[in-house]
């Protein structure tokens, strides 16, 4: 199916796993994700081995992966926790999901604060940028299974908008790098970027706890 988004309404009243799209609907193409530093694929097979999937991971040097499912009969307390997911934050790093089954959305603002709602379902991954306004959450269906990477040791702690400043690091690295200006940066893929070094070897996936400060929080599990 591949990825999807559009601008959101204003309605914040309805349940926030509805699509939530204007009337009529407001589009937003890939190349202005990209613009506002996000990375997308589309169309991978959903499985740990796709071999674009281990190029992307062997390009960028993502070198931690586990899976996990976000659901009600995985994810105790569900309910309060996918709220809590849908707060407004940031990360201090790169935030990378490759859905594997199931469906989910990730809202991000963009260059006028507006939120723009981005639908990943199975063989999409999506890369989020450092320092980049977002919240997720599942669709009505309740349902997504994905692999989460990470460069190193993961960190997945989030960090409000209400209680960080303006002045935050990663949110001043983020406005500079792709709001600054009248035009946006745009980032790379990996195959244009000829200063990434690949990494030779790729772990295994692999299970670790779970805290209740995970973002896109779930049930670590080790079925492939």
């Amino acid at each position: 199916m591949g990825i999807s988004a559009w601008y959101m309404d204003d309605d914040e009243t309805a349940d926030q796993r509805l699509p939530h799209q204007t009337v009529p609907p407001q589009m937003v193409d890939k190349e202005s994700l990209e613009n506002l530093g996000l990375l997308v694929w589309e169309n991978l097979d959903g499985t740990e081995n796709d071999p674009t999937l281990l190029k992307i991971r062997k390009d960028r040097g993502y070198s931690y992966s586990d899976m996990i499912a976000c659901c009600p009969d995985k994810l105790p307390n569900y309910e309060a926790k996918i709220k809590s997911f849908y707060e407004e934050h940031i990360h201090y790093d790169e935030e990378i999901r490759y859905c594997m089954d199931g469906a989910g959305y990730f809202d991000v603002r963009d260059k006028d604060d507006r939120w723009i709602r981005i639908k990943i379902t199975k063989g999409d991954l999506i890369v989020l940028p450092e320092g980049i306004y977002h919240r997720y959450t599942n669709d009505v269906n309740d349902y997504v299974r994905v692999q989460r990477l990470f460069v190193g040791e993961p960190v997945w702690t989030p960090y409000n908008r209400d209680i960080i400043p303006e002045d935050n690091p990663s949110r001043v690295k983020y406005v500079n790098t792709f709001l600054a200006g009248d035009s946006l940066a745009k980032r790379s893929k990996p195959n244009d970027k000829e200063e990434e070094k690949p990494n030779d070897s790729l772990p295994s996936t692999t299970p670790v706890a779970v805290t209740a400060n995970d973002s896109l929080n779930g049930t670590v599990i080790a079925d492939k």
